[in-house]
């Protein structure tokens, strides 16, 4: 058993890691100040409300629980407020983690678990993106995810601490039992929006864009299953903790789907007609955004499980069910 200090575990991944981890055996506490999750979602592990900026109550906390490891989840996420408000997130994604670094190499805890983003990448160069794709983030929200990155490497060099970085792409889904899912507050991703129409809270989706150079003319995104994002992070930790080596990994099924199968599909699984608004292109929204996933399914064995799009639309929509 391992006891780990899960940062923003009460956001949408954070708090299906918690129940991940818990499920496995481990202690776990969590560390959120609630700005964006919620506190009945930690149905798993101690919740500490409280925030990384606080280094009292870090050191309170590393003092009293001797912990193995930390996972991140508290970045903030919204591209469009990133670019209207930097200061946020370079400030909570950025300096409130450096404090929590700093927590970390004071109390000797030195094995990390970051959850980064494939927007540290910006535009795509290739069709599928591994580990070696240049990273030119376009937003601040990408550019400061990217920031930590760099902080990390060097961390490990100065003061050892190990760290393994996970950049995955569209997380998407919601636990198969039924007991958590996404909340946001705006929501912005696509799968959920989707839903929100079939169940009658939305009058209809905006599809951005039917002209791109893709099958069908809408985007094409990499979802990857939340709970196949949970798997992956117990497997670095588990690298992490066999290899004592800082690694980055991409994580995504391989597979693309566009805004228009994800429609076509969610009506499918809930038997409803969705209502599509089409517009134009939104700014800096790439044609494509697929992961090569190849090293994390080497280094860490990691093979997703729920990779089918309408596996991981039925689990979102009982979620939505459940909540509507």
């Amino acid at each position: 058993m391992l006891k780990i200090l899960v940062v923003g575990g009460a956001g949408y991944i954070g708090s299906h890691m918690v129940k991940f981890l818990a499920r496995a055996g481990h202690h776990v506490v969590v560390l959120d100040n609630l700005s964006t999750g919620h506190a009945d979602s930690v149905k798993y592990g101690a919740l500490v409300i409280g925030d990384m900026a606080d280094t009292a109550l870090l050191d309170t906390l590393f003092q009293a629980h001797q912990f193995d490891a930390v996972m991140h989840f508290a970045a903030f996420s919204l591209v469009g407020e990133s670019v209207s408000d930097p200061a946020k997130y370079y400030r909570n994604n950025v300096s409130n983690t450096l404090s929590l670094l700093d927590a970390m190499v004071r109390h000797g805890v030195l094995h990390f678990i970051f959850s980064s983003t494939a927007a540290t990448f910006g535009e795509p160069r290739t069709e599928r993106i591994d580990e070696s794709h240049p990273q030119n983030p376009i937003t601040p929200y990408g550019r400061s995810k990217l920031a930590v990155e760099q902080l990390l490497e060097d961390y490990d060099k100065a003061y050892g601490l190990k760290s393994v970085c996970l950049r995955y792409f569209n997380a998407a889904g919601a636990d198969p039992e039924g007991e958590l899912g996404e909340r946001h507050e705006p929501e912005t991703h696509l799968i959920p929006l989707v839903l929100q129409v079939a169940a009658g809270r939305r009058a209809a989706i905006r599809v951005f864009g039917t002209d791109y150079p893709t099958p069908d003319g809408s985007c094409l995104r990499d979802y990857v299953h939340v709970q196949d994002l949970c798997a992956a992070h117990l497997l670095a930790l588990e690298w992490l903790r066999r290899h004592d080596q800082s690694h980055r990994f991409n994580l995504g099924n391989g597979d693309g789907f566009s805004v228009l199968d994800v429609i076509e599909t969610a009506q499918t699984v809930t038997g409803r007609l969705i209502a599509i608004e089409r517009t134009a292109r939104r700014p800096g929204d790439p044609a494509r955004l697929i992961a090569d996933a190849a090293s994390a399914q080497l280094n860490l064995g990691w093979i997703p499980e729920f990779r089918e799009l309408n596996r991981i639309i039925e689990d979102a929509w009982r979620w939505e069910l459940i909540n509507s």
